[in-house]
């Protein structure tokens, strides 16, 4: 499973979803959400986050409080929400902030 917990300037995701052995729909759209989230956040400010990626766990800390870093995380979560409505046994939000 999939857990996501999204505190007020830290956002951890980690886990696999275990959806599929071969073709996991759910652990690839997850990570699209969240590489399209970062890489434009980057764009804006490449200053703005720090972001690691470390095997099974991925962290975005937000070090901006810019407009356009609330408006792409609110959306990111949006998004993390809406696909855990669809894959309940594939991922869990435990806290939300944004």
């Amino acid at each position: 499973m999939i857990k996501i917990t999204c505190e007020a300037k830290k956002i951890t995701i980690k886990g696999h979803a275990n959806y599929s052995e071969k073709d996991d729909i759910v652990c690839a759209s997850v990570s699209s959400i969240m590489y399209t989230t970062v890489n434009a956040l980057m764009r804006f400010d490449e200053k703005s986050i720090k972001y690691t990626d470390e095997h099974d766990v991925v962290t975005i800390e937000i070090l901006t409080d810019s407009n356009e870093n609330k408006v792409l995380i609110t959306n990111m979560m949006s998004l993390f929400k809406e696909l855990a409505s669809n894959y309940p046994r594939n991922i869990k939000i435990e806290s939300e902030e944004y």
